[in-house]
């Protein structure tokens, strides 16, 4: 298997570096000691549409793969930025795949240009204090309630979420005991961060300290339920709404 960069990958990771080479040792080094979004960083990879980098060009990115995703995060990480750069883009690189493969087209046009755009932010809630990877077993609730969802649970781990305006949130809409596998009855929701219905402190982490985690608790998060995503197949059956 030949492991070498494509003419394409290279000139990625070259348009990349130029880029980062504006924030050097002593920026990041600040950022470390001070903490802080670092917003000046992620407008400058999103005003030359690196944010996009694996959006279709339909929804304004520029319709490339993961791979060339990860030879673009890959240049931010080792141009000293380290961790501290690549997890303040990552989640808006990677974590909206689901709506690109599962969105029908109004959601797609409505959720991802303001993120290639760098005009929204966007975090991912997965991880729970009490069931860290074992996914399957997370407590976060999703209710059906009329035209909306309600939502109760913890999540931990959430990186820039004290920068998003949105959130990706993964929680269980099905109890474990009424499905026949755990990974049935899982729903991802896309919706505004309220930040007057869900509670969240800092951790102290000092790997990425700019982007950095946190844990957040939902007091009763309610919103509009629009469900047009769903697949079913032998390992999952995930609905997506928003």
């Amino acid at each position: 298997m030949d492991f070498a960069l494509t003419a394409n990958q290279e000139s990625i990771r070259d348009a990349v570096a130029k880029i980062c080479v504006r924030f050097d040792d002593a920026y990041w080094l600040k950022k470390d000691k001070e903490g802080g979004f670092p917003a000046d960083f992620h407008k400058a990879l999103a005003d030359a549409g690196w944010l996009g980098i694996c959006i279709p060009e339909a929804y304004g990115g520029s319709g490339l793969g993961i791979v060339d995703a990860a030879i673009m995060m890959r240049t931010i990480a080792e141009s000293g930025a380290g961790m501290s750069g690549a997890s303040a883009v990552h989640m808006n690189v990677f974590g909206l795949n689901p709506v690109v493969v599962f969105g029908n087209d109004e959601q797609c046009k409505r959720m991802l240009p303001p993120i290639v755009a760098g005009t929204e932010k966007a975090c991912f809630a997965v991880t729970e204090p009490n069931t860290g990877l074992n996914t399957t077993q997370l407590k976060t609730r999703a209710v059906r309630s009329g035209e909306k969802y309600v939502v109760n649970g913890q999540k931990v781990w959430i990186s820039t979420a004290q920068v998003s305006e949105k959130i990706l949130l993964l929680a269980r809409t099905t109890p474990l005991e009424e499905v026949k596998n755990p990974t049935h009855g899982l729903s991802l929701f896309y919706t505004d961060f309220d930040r007057s219905r869900i509670r969240f402190m800092k951790s102290r982490r000092w790997a990425a300290r700019p982007s950095t985690p946190t844990s957040s608790s939902s007091r009763t998060l309610r919103f509009r339920s629009e469900i047009a995503w769903a697949r079913k197949a032998a390992a999952s059956n995930t609905s997506c709404t928003a």
